[in-house]
């Protein structure tokens, strides 16, 4: 895969005008880790269906390949196309592009710095949990339930890896809603319930697209907000009708759990601060 090539963090670094320092380790399988990683900042990695014949006038990024098997990732730029950044010299040394991706935003017009802004320091409070023990059953509310750093809920599908979007890397741990992205969807005609979100955590007076990126408690359990969780065709075939276009960019967000502890129903959710 493109993301676990040798040059990938190099190409990327140069793409996103960044400073290599800037660029983290990856933690886990790179492919996974990077696409991840992109994702909190509102870009992901399309894939090009012929990079032979591909041309852009931004970045792209793409394997080459020699005929004794060399592979790494080049940079590449332009209308025809070339290499801007080439770590290994394939191209040079004949090789020929065999996959390749753009980088692209998932949302349009957003500040590719913050694209979703910095959280506010007084936040809201837990509206309603859920849970439930298998993919596509249906969520069940309860009134507390423990959290587990590293897992999830107890008692939920995705603490022990059998949710339908249970995956390596981050961000598979809790999910979250606000109510007021549910309270919009039934003012315009489409009646939702907390189960029918299929979120973990119903809140009420926070934005959760800015806790993209940083860490925040529920009651005394500190997480971290990993990407948005848009909604999809899986969502839509399990909720009613009108749900997929009514929540793209307010379906809310995917965290992971830092520290273990009890979650209730009223608990505050707030921004961890002096970090």
């Amino acid at each position: 895969m493109i993301g676990s090539e040798p040059g990938f963090a190099r190409c990327l670094t140069l793409a996103l005008g960044l400073e290599p320092p800037q660029l983290p380790a990856p933690d886990g399988e790179p492919d996974v880790f990077w696409r991840q990683w992109l994702a909190g900042r509102n870009l992901g990695l399309v894939p090009v269906a012929d990079p032979a014949t591909f041309a852009w006038p931004g970045y792209w990024i793409a394997a080459a390949e020699t005929a004794d098997g060399r592979r790494d990732v080049v940079l590449m730029f332009g209308v025809p196309s070339g290499a801007v950044l080439d770590p290994s010299g394939l191209l040079g040394s004949g090789g020929t592009l065999v996959e390749a991706v753009a980088l692209a935003p998932f949302q349009l017009g957003l500040d590719a710095s913050a694209p979703y802004g910095e959280p506010a320091p007084a936040g809201g409070f837990v509206a309603a949990l859920l849970v439930t023990p298998a993919a596509e059953a249906p969520l069940f509310r309860v009134a507390a339930a423990q959290a587990v750093a590293g897992s999830g809920l107890e008692g939920d599908r995705y603490a022990d890896g059998s949710g339908t979007f249970s995956g390596s890397g981050r961000g598979y741990e809790l999910t979250l809603i606000e109510q007021e992205a549910l309270d919009a969807l039934v003012a315009d005609g489409i009646e939702v319930t907390w189960e029918e979100a299929r979120r973990n955590v119903v809140t009420r007076g926070v934005d959760l697209d800015a806790l993209v990126g940083h860490r925040f408690r529920i009651g005394s359990v500190e997480c971290v907000g990993r990407r948005l969780a848009e909604p999809c065709a899986h969502l839509q075939r399990l909720a009613p009708p009108g749900v997929l276009s009514g929540l793209v960019h307010r379906g809310g967000l995917r965290a992971d759990i830092l520290s273990s502890g009890t979650i209730r129903v009223g608990d505050p959710v707030a921004p961890v601060t002096g970090r």
